[in-house]
């Protein structure tokens, strides 16, 4: 069972002070997030991709290439790479690029994107969503497969027996972020691609239905299952002790949550449906680290997931909290969580 964290490299302001960090800031804080998370073993780190004034990184692939100079053992990929309004070329090559300066720690997590500012920003239409993003992973798939490439499709000029470089000295990880749509899931496993199954709202449980249909479809297209990770991605935080936990994480989430809500037409965050969702059915892993285990165990039981991924920072916290939470999942958390 692999343990990592992924950030959005959020620079949302502070519900206590009203103060907002800067960009520069946030993304050398990430580097600090990484290089504890390296000491404490963890064993990956994935920082998304975003193009608007609240988050920092639109551009992971830098970021990424910079703690790969910090660190030499833990594994990064963006979380995720926004294949759709991208140039699988330039993705192939960043990643690769990435996979050589560190010595072999790159992985690539692509996907459509849960935010729209991308499309209008690089000149896509939001009514070709779908059509963009599995014309793109084909494509990016080829290039992963072959050196040269002939190739033609309806978003992107054609290319003519080209050569991709550079060459990564191994197979490039390549996986799928999904959300929660049962056609994503076939689309990935019938090319054989991992899938990150992203629980950010709802009952785990009801993730059930979309493991099993990425094993069924693997399996139905010639693949093993044993040989395609699954891994699962959620909102949480550790502390010493639950309750505290539960009250230095509320204010910033709530915050982010709230304000993602009025873009979505969600109501805001109450703290009855915050306590509901860090119950044991819930979708938040918070908790002290006996508790954020205990979960994580029954997400492996239930979901069959190889890797589970923590999403500290959606609001602002305090930076020195985010690294104790960052030791305590190294530490304390995945100890246990290996052990069961």
């Amino acid at each position: 069972m692999e343990l990592g964290l992924t950030s959005f490299a959020e620079t949302i302001p502070d519900p206590s002070t009203g103060e907002t960090i800067s960009h520069g800031e946030r993304l050398r804080r990430v580097l600090e997030e990484i290089e504890v998370a390296e000491s404490v073993g963890l064993d990956v780190y994935g920082l998304g991709e975003h193009h608007r004034p609240d988050f920092a990184s639109s551009s992971p692939a830098t970021v990424l290439a910079a703690a790969a100079g910090r660190t030499s053992k833990i594994r990064l990929f963006p979380a995720v790479s926004i294949l759709s309004t991208d140039d699988p070329v330039r993705v192939f090559q960043q990643y690769a690029t990435l996979d050589l300066v560190s010595s072999g720690r790159a992985e690539l997590l692509v996907g459509r994107g849960s935010f729209i500012e991308s499309f209008p920003l690089f000149g896509y239409a939001l009514d070709d969503y779908d059509e963009l993003f599995a014309e793109k992973l084909d494509l990016l798939l080829q290039i992963r497969d072959n050196e040269r490439v002939t190739w033609s499709g309806r978003f992107r000029t054609p290319i003519n027996d080209q050569g991709i470089y550079p060459r990564p000295e191994r197979p490039l990880p390549i996986r799928v972020a999904v959300g929660g749509t049962p056609q994503s899931i076939v689309r990935a496993a019938t090319r054989g691609l991992p899938v990150a199954l992203a629980i950010i709202g709802g009952s785990p449980d009801r993730f059930r239905v979309l493991a099993d249909l990425h094993r069924r479809t693997l399996v139905e297209s010639g693949f093993d299952p044993a040989q395609v990770p699954l891994s699962v991605h959620a909102h949480g935080y550790i502390a010493d002790t639950t309750e505290q936990a539960a009250e230095e994480f509320y204010n910033s989430y709530a915050t982010a949550m709230t304000g993602l809500g009025r873009e979505r037409g969600w109501g805001p965050m109450t703290r009855a449906q915050y306590d509901m969702m860090r119950g044991s059915d819930g979708s938040l892993v918070l908790g002290d680290p006996e508790t954020v285990a205990a979960k994580i165990l029954r997400w492996k039981e239930v979901l069959g997931v190889n890797r589970f991924e923590l999403h500290i920072s959606v609001g602002t916290l305090p930076h020195h909290q985010v690294l104790r939470s960052i030791e305590l999942l190294g530490t304390r958390v995945a100890p246990l969580v290996r052990a069961g």
